[in-house]
């Protein structure tokens, strides 16, 4: 399927954005609006989608691809999962089309391991879109996030993956626990600090998991061996810690992090701790990752897979 320009939507629960490409996959315009799935009413994506984007598809040979929690059951049009293992490919086989040949939504993933399913919606597009950029088959990745997703990639294949709700478990024992009691209001009032991170980071490796070494979060605050302003960058520390202790990591190892730059920093300095290299990778994965897709669209005409609130 040959296109001339491509919008590339990353339609996520709390926030959209999107790029325009042309074909040889400049991004010629981008755009953000604080309008997740979550803020879209019964009926409303159609309308929503058209005042937002709808000057980008409107002309002769415009296509869009959609990744994302617009895919999803509470989303646009839900695109039935990819189970693992997977390949871009596969994914371009299962899009599911609002309009034929215009409009369509990338399936997410999902893996079951001994009776418990795992899911996962845009992150698949954006791994596909960093081996792409690095020029590798063979990748071990972290997406960090409220939901962070660990991936390994093998042939150009996607073969396994795991959720960890390490920036949710932040943020609840930063806000609603006694922990919140002893640090700043806000994370904006306290500037990250690495050396508290750092030491975060070493305690969880070496302790006895988190349901205890969180608590060192209030001890050191009560023995003043903290400053109030640092004990949110040792928390952090902590939560992330935790999350790599319980991966397969040997010293040498190499990680591809990709995500915000805030994340990326904090991620890559945990790993260093552990001895793994890194390479990081910015947000612009999600644009090569649809573009991949499209490009290897066959040229035949895809049914619509259509539900109520689907017309545009």
């Amino acid at each position: 399927m040959s296109y001339r320009t491509l919008a590339a939507v990353d339609w996520g629960t709390s926030s959209l954005r999107a790029a325009l490409l042309d074909a040889s996959g400049e991004v010629l315009e981008e755009r953000a609006f604080p309008r997740g799935i979550l803020s879209v009413e019964l009926g409303g994506f159609a309308p929503l989608f058209d005042a937002l984007f709808g000057d980008w598809i409107r002309p002769e040979g415009s296509l869009c691809l959609i990744a994302g929690m617009a895919g999803s059951r509470q989303g646009w049009l839900e695109a039935p999962y990819c189970p693992c293992p997977t390949g871009f490919a596969d994914l371009g086989r299962r899009l599911a089309w609002i309009e034929p040949g215009r409009i369509a939504v990338v399936p997410g993933l999902s893996l079951n391991k001994e009776g418990v399913p795992d899911v996962m919606r845009g992150e698949e597009t954006q791994v596909f879109g960093a081996l792409q950029l690095l020029g590798l088959a063979d990748a071990r990745l972290v997406l960090p996030g409220t939901h962070s997703k660990w991936v390994t990639v093998s042939e150009h294949r996607i073969t396994d993956f795991s959720t960890w709700m390490t920036g949710e478990f932040y943020a609840l024992l930063r806000q609603h626990s006694i922990l919140a009691r002893t640090m700043p209001d806000s994370d904006s009032e306290a500037a990250h600090d690495d050396a508290a991170f750092g030491q975060g980071v070493a305690h969880a490796l070496h302790g006895q998991g988190l349901l205890h070494t969180a608590f060192s979060t209030r001890t050191l605050a009560l023995f003043n061996q903290m400053a109030a302003d640092r004990l949110p960058s040792y928390l952090s520390g902590l939560v992330i810690g935790e999350e790599l202790k319980s991966q397969t990591l040997r010293q040498g190892d190499a990680v591809v992090v990709m995500g915000a730059e805030s994340l990326t920093v904090r991620y890559a300095q945990a790993l260093a701790q552990l001895g793994v290299s890194v390479q990081r990778v910015g947000a612009g994965a999600t644009w090569r990752g649809l573009r991949a897709i499209a490009d290897n669209l066959p040229s035949l005409a895809y049914p619509a897979i259509t539900r109520q609130n689907t017309t545009l």
